[in-house]
């Protein structure tokens, strides 16, 4: 936990405020003396009174002012918003208690909570664990927002905006420090590259800190960061009703993690011979400690949560009077490297747990938004979504891994289960189609009435192929079972198609202009 931290901030600023009318990414709120905050939930810029949505605005201030650079603190400035993580794949969002469970059982499965970041998709929960960079303001809106975003969102949207290129020269640099060796730094520099036409921007932050558990065994903090970010964009802007933006971004994490040390003993329903202390004590084996705080663990083989996130996009704005047409077209990977002790001992139960993912997403997004105040306001497009995911999980057992599995254990080999090796092979590919549309009436200046309607149409390909091999070689049968029991050889594959329409009808009424 921080405890102390500094930071200076060198800015050089702009003679005129910049227009944020080329971007549809949340805006920067502004500190105005009547307190009112700008959003774009409903993908045009209003006021956050008048938008007939549970949404939260956490502005550019707050963040700044709590040290947030992440998800998980965020969510612990915006209320019924939980974030749950034991590794940056096995991560969870939940809005009002809604989600999707840990990846490591929906590994080809989008979370119920949509993480946007500068209009683009990020489907695996594991992005929201990286450090957020050009950060602007966050909305959180709650409930279903199918009718007004791409992907489906069923729980809720958490909407990152970004800084974006300046035509004005500026630069920022910020240097924090705390315990446990926290060292973090950030620099962004943007301007003109043409006058009044084309402009760039460029950020970059990393984060050290040592770990917070100490392993006896390797003698190394477990638990630290080890973050690095980069953002490159270029805004080209011809005309003051056109605009033009490319983002390329790079994220890296080298984290030895993540550890989870003992805190109890309990009784189990297990004979006692094949219960924790005796299967221990029969070994000669005592956990570093029971209790959480001396913060000591014993494990004996490496821990990593590596993993690199980046991708480009190209956002479009035309303005055409009566309307604006939005095009995000976007791509992402992601590359998942762990490495883990799975029976968190020094013994040598499971020897070895990897499972490496390997993500690519492509979307394509068109849009259209009224512009200005108008009897009927409206928004609607069409969202094409495909997501590519290949894992290649890695299990192999040791030494102690048949007297400690198998209560069989008299009656077979101690080696049965040494060098035991599965390795497996899983593939997800989704494709997503959907057209999605929402307007306002404003039946008088206080009545509003919003209809929205979405059709979404999905396809969903599995399959995984695991095979094992290794350990005490034998052809009896009973031996030949016992090892099966552990794990045996699979496949399966599912393929399915699946549409959907769903719709929302919205009725609000301004009782005063501060109660809706």
């Amino acid at each position: 936990s921080l405890l102390a931290a500094t930071a200076a901030t060198v800015l050089v600023p702009p003679a005129h405020a910049q227009s944020n009318a080329d971007s549809d990414a949340p805006l920067v709120a502004q500190a105005e003396t009547d307190e009112v905050v700008i959003v774009n939930a409903r993908r045009r810029e209003e006021d956050i009174q008048s938008v007939p949505v549970a949404v939260s605005a956490i502005p550019f201030e707050m963040i700044e002012a709590t040290g947030s650079y992440n998800v998980g603190q965020l969510t612990q400035l915006t209320p019924s918003v939980q974030f749950f993580s034991s590794n940056p794949r096995n991560t969870a969002i939940t809005i009002r208690g809604l989600g999707t469970s840990f990846g490591l059982t929906n590994d080809g499965l989008e979370s119920g909570v949509g993480y946007y970041i500068d209009q683009v998709y990020y489907s695996r929960p594991a992005a929201t664990t990286f450090d957020l960079i050009d950060i602007g303001q966050v909305e959180v809106l709650r409930g279903p927002q199918g009718t007004l975003f791409g992907k489906n969102t069923t729980a809720g949207v958490i909407n990152v905006g970004i800084q974006i290129p300046s035509f004005e020269r500026e630069t920022q640099v910020e240097a924090s420090y705390g315990n446990y060796s926290f060292i973090q730094g950030k620099a962004s520099i943007s301007g003109p590259l043409i006058d009044n036409l084309l402009a760039f921007r460029l950020s970059v932050s990393g984060t050290l800190r040592e770990g917070t558990v100490f392993n006896v065994t390797s003698g190394k903090e477990i638990n630290d960061q080890n973050n690095f970010a980069a953002r490159f964009q270029l805004l080209y802007r011809p005309s003051l009703t056109f605009s033009l933006r490319f983002t390329g971004d790079y994220n890296m994490q080298e984290a030895i993690c993540c550890a989870q040390g003992f805190v109890a003993v309990a009784p189990t329903l297990k004979p006692a011979s094949q219960q924790f202390p005796a299967m221990a004590a029969s070994l000669g084996y005592a956990p570093a400690s029971l209790d959480p705080f001396d913060r000591l663990i014993d494990t004996n083989t490496r821990a990593q949560a590596n993993q690199v996130l980046g991708g480009v996009s190209v956002i479009a704005d035309w303005d055409v009077g009566p309307v604006t047409l939005t095009s995000v077209s976007a791509w992402r990977t992601w590359n998942w490297a762990p490495a883990n002790d799975r029976d968190f001992m020094s013994l040598s139960v499971q020897t070895k747990s990897i499972n490496p993912d390997n993500q690519n997403q492509y979307s394509q997004e068109f849009r259209i938004t009224s512009n200005g105040v108008n009897t009927v306001d409206y928004v609607a497009g069409l969202y094409y979504f495909r997501q590519l995911i290949d894992a290649t999980p890695t299990a192999e057992y040791g030494e102690h891994g048949a007297r400690w599995l198998l209560p069989q254990f008299p009656t077979v080999p101690s080696d049965l289960l040494d060098g035991y090796l599965v390795t497996a092979d899983a593939h997800s590919d989704t494709k997503s189609y959907a057209g999605f549309a929402q307007a306002t009436w404003h039946i008088t200046d206080r009545l509003h009435f919003t209809p929205g309607l979405r059709y979404t149409y999905e396809d969903k390909f599995g399959s995984f192929d695991q095979v094992v091999s290794g350990g005490l070689e034998t052809s009896d049968p009973t031996l030949i079972t016992r090892k099966l029991s552990i794990a045996r050889p699979q496949f399966y594959e599912v393929d399915f198609s699946e549409d959907s329409l769903s719709g929302l009808a919205n009725l609000s009424y301004d009782i005063t202009p501060d109660i809706m």
